[in-house]
């Protein structure tokens, strides 16, 4: 079989948290899986826009940073080898006449499967872009949309726009780290937790950052590459100048289902409906986990993806052994099972 012709059992498409922790409870069924993520590493969103921030409501840990999450899911998944086909979307859902799958991605690659679990969080996603001239030319060293290590504003001089949660909570967190802070929001008011934008004010008043209010983005000033400024104006056309090396505009993500919305599912609201019991789709033998679907009493929390995951797989397991029945077990008396057949 070529590199890019695969059987398998499970097509997960998605590689975020639930994603991961879907290959572990396929695994513990002795389901094989293969993976897609349009992102070029796992953990989805946990990776791509916050790998050090905490999160505090995964059983068994008060407090893990997204990174650390990410890191300990991947090593839970590893002993059933699922194989990772990163950097790439899924273009294509086909059944064929035995009944299976065949997905196709957007790089030529195609997986032959029993079944189809998609655990695509929030589908694709990318940032906002402010409508800055030339901004492309900045993005990636000198204009950032996500903060994937606070080390690298050491010293740093860091324009942050925007008034929501991502704004108000990277100001708190980089202000031991960047040399200057200057939160650049269009109204007084912002729209963050209440306790974050207390601290916000706070580190205001005693001049540990600066608030600069009501400004928008205006145009960089710089050599195409090196940030010198960003300018903001307020709604008069009045302008300020603030000397800066980084620009981190929070204005919230695009977010879009992709092919996804292609494929004959049921939506509602760009989300997927599913039988809660099953997490089974319209389509046969396509099921879907976590921020993704909807159905009455959805909570978009990981840990109730982490649920949807342990039942999906145990109802795609008869779809794969029809003729051997799976008897429930605790992972305290069955262990890990062997590598993945």
């Amino acid at each position: 079989m070529s590199d890019s012709r695969h059987v398998t059992d499970v097509v997960v498409v998605g590689a975020g948290p639930v994603g991961l922790f879907a290959i572990f409870e396929c695994g513990m069924v002795r389901l094989k899986c293969h993976v897609v993520d349009a992102l070029d590493a796992i953990g989805g969103q946990c990776t791509a826009l916050y790998p050090e921030k905490p999160i505090y409501d995964i059983p068994g840990h008060p407090r893990i940073d997204a990174a650390d999450l990410v890191r300990a899911l991947g090593e839970q998944a590893a002993p059933f080898a699922p194989v990772y086909h990163l950097g790439q979307t899924v273009d294509r859902l086909d059944r064929q006449d035995d009944g299976a799958w065949r997905v196709t991605t957007s790089k030529g690659v195609e997986i032959v499967a029993k079944a189809v679990l998609i655990a695509a969080g929030v589908g694709a996603f990318g940032p906002n872009r402010p409508p800055l001239p030339d901004i492309e030319r900045y993005e990636g060293d000198a204009v950032q949309y996500y903060v994937k290590r606070r080390e690298d504003f050491r010293g740093k001089r860091v324009v942050i726009a925007g008034g929501g949660d991502s704004a108000v909570d990277w100001a708190l967190s980089l202000v031991d780290v960047a040399a200057r802070i200057m939160v650049v929001h269009r109204r007084p008011k912002f729209r963050a937790a209440p306790d974050s934008e207390a601290k916000l004010m706070a580190l205001a008043d005693s001049k540990r950052l600066d608030l600069v209010i009501p400004y928008q983005l205006d145009s960089l000033e710089g050599d195409g590459k090196s940030l010198r400024a960003v300018i903001v104006a307020t709604l008069d056309g009045e302008k300020r100048r603030l000397e800066a090396d980084t620009l981190l505009p929070f204005f919230g993500l695009a977010m879009e289902l992709g092919p996804i919305a292609h494929w004959g599912l049921d939506l509602e609201r760009s989300l997927i409906t599913v039988d809660p019991a099953t997490c089974a789709t319209n389509l046969p033998a396509v099921f879907a986990v976590g921020d993704i679907v909807s159905y009455p009493g959805k909570l978009k929390l990981i840990l109730c993806g982490f649920s949807e995951a342990a039942m999906a797989a145990r109802a795609i397991y008869p779809l794969v052994h029809p003729d051997t029945p799976l008897h429930f077990e605790y992972s305290t008396t069955s262990g890990v099972p062997g590598a993945a057949r």
